[in-house]
């Protein structure tokens, strides 16, 4: 029997990061745990940023490198930067290197791949790469599971697609108009979401319930609302007193908030968002009261 050609073997680009911060740290051990060459981790010159990029390198088996001694020999360069320094720190580096053939990617969900034009007028395809997840100090989330929203040049597009399905990711096409929106929609579902639960602790201290406390016995009513959330959808995942139209109770919570102005416009914004967009029970009662 004739042999079977052999498998074609896919040949992973190396990739550079710029940027050591959060998102930077976490997509380079990410992309390193995949099997991804991590050329260099460039950063700004100041000291503090240098010693974040040595400790990454240093991890991912990479050299460091400042924005005015970076190589840039990687077929692929991220920009994990904060929005308004992209399109500088891509004109920064865009004489390091011969770009064409080259993949730019920027890490921003709001900005378009147009921050990088500056490169694509030297020759790099670009693209906007955007995980739907948060990255703080002190924690390396997975990035197994998460939504990217890719937007941009074809050969960078696909290239960035091939990458995040090797992190085990789940990327999804955007375009540019949109991209606003889904930045703000992720404002909502995390950053905005811990403004709620840190209002939520001025409640707890008013019933007595302060610090570590609160936060504490939260966590089991929090996991179990985002499991409801997962299975069942907002709809049937909402209970209280609006759901219930309970309107002496909400009168009780508004007369305890008075003391707590900004949880108590919080309240009011959610409670109208519920009897809009969720079910609930003895909506014109409930209505009335909330105009108060």
């Amino acid at each position: 029997m004739p042999e079977r050609p052999a498998a074609r073997r896919v040949v992973k680009p190396h990739i550079t990061i710029v940027g050591a911060g959060s998102l930077g740290t976490s997509l380079a051990l990410a992309l390193h745990t995949a099997g991804y060459a991590i050329d260099e981790i460039i950063s700004r010159a100041r000291p503090a940023s240098v010693r974040k990029a040595r400790r990454l390198a240093m991890e991912v088996g990479a050299s460091a490198a400042t924005v005015t001694r970076a190589r840039i020999r990687a077929g692929v360069v991220w920009f994990c930067v904060p929005d308004g320094a992209i399109a500088s720190a891509a004109a920064s580096l865009s004489g390091a290197n011969d770009w064409h053939g080259k993949v730019a990617l920027h890490a921003s969900g709001a900005l378009t791949s147009g921050e990088l034009a500056e490169l694509r007028s030297r020759g790099a395809s670009v693209s906007s790469v955007h995980p739907l997840m948060t990255f703080v100090p002190g924690s390396r989330p997975p990035l197994a599971g998460v939504p990217f929203a890719i937007e941009g040049d074809r050969k960078a597009a696909l290239a960035a697609r091939a990458i995040v399905l090797d992190l085990r990711g789940r990327p999804f096409p955007i375009g540019k108009r949109n991209k606003q929106a889904y930045h703000t929609w992720g404002m909502f579902v995390s950053p905005l979401l811990t403004a709620l639960l840190a209002a939520s602790e001025r409640v707890a201290a008013a019933a007595g319930v302060r610090g570590g406390a609160a936060k504490q016995r939260a966590l089991p009513i929090l996991r179990q609302t985002l499991t409801n959330y997962a299975a069942l959808g907002a709809a049937h995942s909402f209970s209280g007193p609006i759901a219930r139209g309970d309107v002496e109770t909400v009168k009780k919570h508004l007369s305890v908030l008075r003391a707590i102005p900004e949880a108590r416009n919080m309240y009011i914004a959610l409670a109208r968002t519920a009897l809009r967009d969720l079910p609930a029970k003895n909506r014109v009662g409930l209505e009335k009261i909330l105009k108060k």
